[in-house]
Protein backbone atom coordinates (compact mmCIF):
# COMPACT_ATOMS: atom_id res chain seq x y z
CA UNK A 1 0.00 0.00 0.00
CA UNK A 2 1.10 3.32 -0.75
CA UNK A 3 0.28 6.02 1.95
CA UNK A 4 -0.89 9.41 0.86
CA UNK A 5 -0.17 12.75 3.19
CA UNK A 6 -2.59 15.31 3.43
CA UNK A 7 -1.00 17.06 6.05
CA UNK A 8 2.32 16.81 4.63
CA UNK A 9 2.78 20.38 4.63
CA UNK A 10 2.06 21.27 7.98
CA UNK A 11 4.40 18.37 9.25
CA UNK A 12 6.92 20.11 7.11
CA UNK A 13 6.06 23.71 8.54
CA UNK A 14 6.56 22.32 11.73
CA UNK A 15 9.64 20.17 11.64
CA UNK A 16 11.07 23.11 9.56
CA UNK A 17 10.31 25.65 12.69
CA UNK A 18 10.78 23.77 15.22
CA UNK A 19 14.22 23.05 14.07
CA UNK A 20 14.62 27.51 12.96
CA UNK A 21 14.35 28.18 16.50
CA UNK A 22 17.28 25.88 17.72
CA UNK A 23 19.01 27.57 15.20
CA UNK A 24 18.22 31.14 16.45
CA UNK A 25 19.06 30.24 19.77
CA UNK A 26 21.74 27.93 19.70
CA UNK A 27 23.53 28.82 16.56
CA UNK A 28 22.78 32.20 16.02
CA UNK A 29 22.49 33.58 19.24
CA UNK A 30 19.73 35.38 18.93
CA UNK A 31 17.34 36.75 22.03
CA UNK A 32 13.94 35.44 23.39
CA UNK A 33 11.67 34.87 21.15
CA UNK A 34 12.82 32.72 18.55
CA UNK A 35 9.24 31.98 16.71
CA UNK A 36 5.82 33.86 16.41
CA UNK A 37 4.50 30.19 16.55
CA UNK A 38 2.35 30.25 19.53
CA UNK A 39 2.12 26.78 20.52
CA UNK A 40 5.91 26.29 20.10
CA UNK A 41 6.53 29.53 21.89
CA UNK A 42 4.41 28.74 24.63
CA UNK A 43 5.12 24.53 25.14
CA UNK A 44 8.08 22.24 25.45
CA UNK A 45 8.42 20.01 22.42
CA UNK A 46 12.13 17.95 21.97
CA UNK A 47 14.72 19.00 19.34
CA UNK A 48 13.73 17.48 15.33
CA UNK A 49 17.41 15.66 16.19
CA UNK A 50 17.34 13.88 18.89
CA UNK A 51 20.90 13.97 19.52
CA UNK A 52 20.45 18.14 20.47
CA UNK A 53 18.44 17.37 23.02
CA UNK A 54 19.42 18.39 26.92
CA UNK A 55 19.69 15.02 28.58
CA UNK A 56 21.10 13.23 25.30
CA UNK A 57 23.67 15.72 25.49
CA UNK A 58 24.48 15.28 28.73
CA UNK A 59 24.28 11.20 28.39
CA UNK A 60 26.40 11.68 25.04
CA UNK A 61 28.92 13.90 26.97
CA UNK A 62 29.36 11.83 30.39
CA UNK A 63 28.80 8.27 29.41
CA UNK A 64 28.38 7.73 25.96
CA UNK A 65 31.26 9.59 24.41
CA UNK A 66 34.07 8.75 27.45
CA UNK A 67 33.19 5.06 27.25
CA UNK A 68 32.94 4.56 23.82
CA UNK A 69 34.75 1.04 23.89
CA UNK A 70 33.11 -0.85 26.72
CA UNK A 71 31.63 -3.83 25.17
CA UNK A 72 28.77 -3.62 27.71
CA UNK A 73 27.91 0.15 26.87
CA UNK A 74 24.61 -1.09 25.49
CA UNK A 75 23.86 -1.62 29.72
CA UNK A 76 24.66 1.54 30.48
CA UNK A 77 22.43 3.39 27.82
CA UNK A 78 19.41 1.30 29.39
CA UNK A 79 20.10 2.72 32.71
CA UNK A 80 20.43 6.07 31.27
CA UNK A 81 17.13 5.67 29.15
CA UNK A 82 14.83 4.15 32.51
CA UNK A 83 16.72 6.94 34.66
CA UNK A 84 16.76 9.65 32.23
CA UNK A 85 17.97 12.33 35.26
CA UNK A 86 21.13 14.04 34.82
CA UNK A 87 21.43 14.60 38.60
CA UNK A 88 20.64 10.84 39.40
CA UNK A 89 23.21 9.24 36.27
CA UNK A 90 25.96 11.69 37.79
CA UNK A 91 25.42 9.89 41.15
CA UNK A 92 25.39 6.08 39.84
CA UNK A 93 28.39 7.10 37.59
CA UNK A 94 29.16 5.20 34.76
CA UNK A 95 27.91 1.44 35.82
CA UNK A 96 29.27 -0.86 33.51
CA UNK A 97 30.04 -3.13 35.70
CA UNK A 98 26.02 -3.74 37.59
CA UNK A 99 26.05 -3.54 41.36
CA UNK A 100 21.94 -3.51 42.19
CA UNK A 101 22.81 -2.90 45.62
CA UNK A 102 24.11 0.11 44.72
CA UNK A 103 21.36 1.40 42.20
CA UNK A 104 19.04 0.93 44.99
CA UNK A 105 21.19 2.68 47.74
CA UNK A 106 21.27 5.50 45.67
CA UNK A 107 17.31 5.86 44.62
CA UNK A 108 16.04 5.20 48.17
CA UNK A 109 18.77 8.23 49.08
CA UNK A 110 17.60 10.06 46.37
CA UNK A 111 14.06 9.32 47.67
CA UNK A 112 13.87 10.04 50.90
CA UNK A 113 15.63 13.30 50.67
CA UNK A 114 12.49 14.13 48.05
CA UNK A 115 15.26 14.49 45.48
CA UNK A 116 13.92 13.71 41.68
CA UNK A 117 14.82 10.58 40.65
CA UNK A 118 13.38 9.97 37.11
CA UNK A 119 13.11 11.91 34.16
CA UNK A 120 9.61 13.29 33.24
CA UNK A 121 10.32 12.28 29.38
CA UNK A 122 9.44 8.53 29.70
CA UNK A 123 6.65 6.08 31.47
CA UNK A 124 8.64 3.55 33.29
CA UNK A 125 6.39 1.62 35.14
CA UNK A 126 6.71 -1.56 37.74
CA UNK A 127 5.21 -4.27 35.63
CA UNK A 128 1.97 -3.85 37.81
CA UNK A 129 3.98 -4.97 40.91
CA UNK A 130 3.38 -2.87 43.87
CA UNK A 131 7.23 -1.78 45.30
CA UNK A 132 9.31 0.90 44.55
CA UNK A 133 10.14 1.71 40.86
CA UNK A 134 13.90 1.50 41.55
CA UNK A 135 13.69 -2.38 43.33
CA UNK A 136 11.64 -3.07 40.37
CA UNK A 137 14.23 -1.93 37.59
CA UNK A 138 17.08 -3.46 39.81
CA UNK A 139 15.54 -6.97 40.10
CA UNK A 140 13.22 -7.27 37.04
CA UNK A 141 14.83 -5.64 34.37
CA UNK A 142 18.51 -4.83 34.75
CA UNK A 143 19.29 -8.04 37.06
CA UNK A 144 18.19 -10.31 33.98
CA UNK A 145 19.47 -8.03 31.32
CA UNK A 146 23.13 -8.08 32.97
CA UNK A 147 23.08 -11.52 33.10
CA UNK A 148 22.30 -12.28 29.41
CA UNK A 149 24.68 -9.22 28.65
CA UNK A 150 26.43 -11.83 26.17
CA UNK A 151 23.52 -12.70 23.80
CA UNK A 152 22.24 -8.97 24.02
CA UNK A 153 24.94 -6.77 23.57
CA UNK A 154 25.43 -5.58 19.80
CA UNK A 155 27.79 -7.76 17.78
CA UNK A 156 29.66 -6.96 14.40
CA UNK A 157 27.31 -7.06 11.55
CA UNK A 158 24.20 -6.14 13.98
CA UNK A 159 21.17 -3.99 12.81
CA UNK A 160 19.48 -2.51 14.69
CA UNK A 161 16.30 -4.42 14.21
CA UNK A 162 18.12 -7.22 15.42
CA UNK A 163 19.46 -5.42 18.37
CA UNK A 164 16.02 -4.03 19.33
CA UNK A 165 15.10 -7.41 18.79
CA UNK A 166 17.00 -9.06 21.67
CA UNK A 167 16.54 -6.02 24.36
CA UNK A 168 12.62 -6.35 23.56
CA UNK A 169 12.84 -9.44 25.08
CA UNK A 170 13.24 -8.82 28.35
CA UNK A 171 10.73 -7.42 30.99
CA UNK A 172 10.17 -3.63 30.96
CA UNK A 173 11.87 -3.39 27.68
CA UNK A 174 8.90 -2.72 25.22
CA UNK A 175 9.47 -1.68 21.99
CA UNK A 176 9.73 1.97 22.60
CA UNK A 177 12.05 1.83 25.46
CA UNK A 178 14.09 -0.62 23.77
CA UNK A 179 14.29 1.75 20.23
CA UNK A 180 15.46 4.38 23.00
CA UNK A 181 18.45 2.50 23.56
CA UNK A 182 19.17 1.41 19.77
CA UNK A 183 18.52 5.71 18.92
CA UNK A 184 21.57 5.85 21.82
CA UNK A 185 24.11 2.87 20.64
CA UNK A 186 24.01 3.51 16.68
CA UNK A 187 26.46 6.40 17.32
CA UNK A 188 29.04 3.95 18.33
CA UNK A 189 30.65 0.94 17.13
CA UNK A 190 29.37 -1.58 16.08
CA UNK A 191 26.06 -0.45 15.12
CA UNK A 192 27.38 2.88 13.46
CA UNK A 193 27.85 0.58 10.66
CA UNK A 194 24.09 -1.07 10.89
CA UNK A 195 22.75 -1.22 7.02
CA UNK A 196 19.56 -0.27 8.47
CA UNK A 197 20.96 2.91 10.26
CA UNK A 198 19.39 5.29 8.41
CA UNK A 199 16.18 3.22 7.90
CA UNK A 200 15.34 1.59 11.60
CA UNK A 201 12.61 2.95 13.34
CA UNK A 202 9.76 1.76 15.54
CA UNK A 203 6.66 3.38 16.55
CA UNK A 204 5.71 4.56 20.05
CA UNK A 205 1.49 6.05 20.49
CA UNK A 206 2.53 10.00 20.11
CA UNK A 207 4.40 9.00 16.48
CA UNK A 208 1.07 6.77 15.82
CA UNK A 209 -1.07 9.46 16.36
CA UNK A 210 1.25 11.80 14.08
CA UNK A 211 1.43 9.16 11.66
CA UNK A 212 -2.26 9.22 11.43
CA UNK A 213 -2.74 13.70 11.43
CA UNK A 214 -0.17 13.45 8.49
CA UNK A 215 -2.03 10.70 6.54
CA UNK A 216 -5.65 12.52 6.97
CA UNK A 217 -7.00 9.46 9.37
CA UNK A 218 -8.66 10.48 12.88
CA UNK A 219 -5.72 10.16 15.30
CA UNK A 220 -7.09 7.39 17.49
CA UNK A 221 -6.51 5.16 14.44
CA UNK A 222 -4.75 1.72 15.31
CA UNK A 223 -1.94 0.45 12.94
CA UNK A 224 0.07 -2.79 13.17
CA UNK A 225 3.82 -2.04 13.10
CA UNK A 226 4.52 -2.89 9.38
CA UNK A 227 1.59 -0.87 8.47
CA UNK A 228 3.20 2.52 10.62
CA UNK A 229 6.89 1.28 9.02
CA UNK A 230 5.85 1.58 5.38
CA UNK A 231 3.59 4.09 5.93
CA UNK A 232 7.54 5.89 7.78
CA UNK A 233 9.31 4.97 4.53
CA UNK A 234 6.63 6.44 2.37
CA UNK A 235 6.89 9.73 4.47
CA UNK A 236 10.72 10.09 4.94
CA UNK A 237 10.75 9.99 0.31
CA UNK A 238 8.36 12.95 1.06
CA UNK A 239 10.49 14.64 3.94
CA UNK A 240 13.99 13.92 2.79
CA UNK A 241 14.43 16.68 -0.16
CA UNK A 242 13.04 19.37 2.34
CA UNK A 243 15.70 18.59 4.20
CA UNK A 244 17.99 18.36 1.67
CA UNK A 245 16.71 21.79 0.48
CA UNK A 246 16.67 23.92 3.99
CA UNK A 247 20.37 22.50 4.39
CA UNK A 248 19.67 21.43 7.40
CA UNK A 249 21.44 18.15 8.63
CA UNK A 250 20.66 14.62 7.44
CA UNK A 251 17.45 13.09 9.04
CA UNK A 252 17.23 9.15 9.79
CA UNK A 253 14.21 7.49 10.25
CA UNK A 254 14.31 7.09 14.25
CA UNK A 255 14.10 11.26 14.20
CA UNK A 256 11.74 11.33 11.89
CA UNK A 257 9.32 9.25 13.86
CA UNK A 258 10.38 11.61 16.91
CA UNK A 259 8.82 14.29 14.97
CA UNK A 260 5.83 12.37 14.13
CA UNK A 261 5.23 12.26 17.93
CA UNK A 262 5.73 15.86 18.76
CA UNK A 263 3.64 16.97 15.66
CA UNK A 264 1.01 14.77 17.67
CA UNK A 265 1.14 16.89 20.62
CA UNK A 266 1.44 19.96 18.53
CA UNK A 267 -1.84 19.08 16.28
CA UNK A 268 -3.52 18.21 19.66
CA UNK A 269 -2.99 21.53 21.42
CA UNK A 270 -4.37 23.35 17.89
CA UNK A 271 -6.95 21.49 17.67
CA UNK A 272 -7.66 21.91 21.89
CA UNK A 273 -7.96 18.35 22.69
CA UNK A 274 -4.65 17.92 24.57
CA UNK A 275 -1.03 19.88 25.22
CA UNK A 276 2.33 18.85 25.59
CA UNK A 277 3.15 18.55 29.73
CA UNK A 278 5.70 20.97 30.06
CA UNK A 279 5.12 24.67 28.88
CA UNK A 280 8.66 26.19 27.48
CA UNK A 281 10.71 28.54 29.64
CA UNK A 282 14.05 29.75 27.97
CA UNK A 283 16.47 28.41 30.58
CA UNK A 284 14.89 24.48 29.93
Amino acid sequence: MTYAFPRLKRLLTFIYERHAIYQRRFEQKLPAPWTHDEILRTYKFTNVYRELDRVTLWIAEHWRSPFKDEKDLWFAMVIARLVNHPDTLDEIKSPYHWNAAQFCRIMARRRDAGLQRFGGAYIISTGGLSMDKAEYLAHHVLDPLWAARNLVRPRAGDTLQAFHGRLMSFDGMGSFMAAQVVADMKYVAPLRQAKDFWTFASSGPGSRRGMSYTCGFTPNTKWREHEWRDALNDLYAYVTPHIVEWKFPELHAQDLQNCLCEFSKYMRTDAGTGRPKAKFTPHS
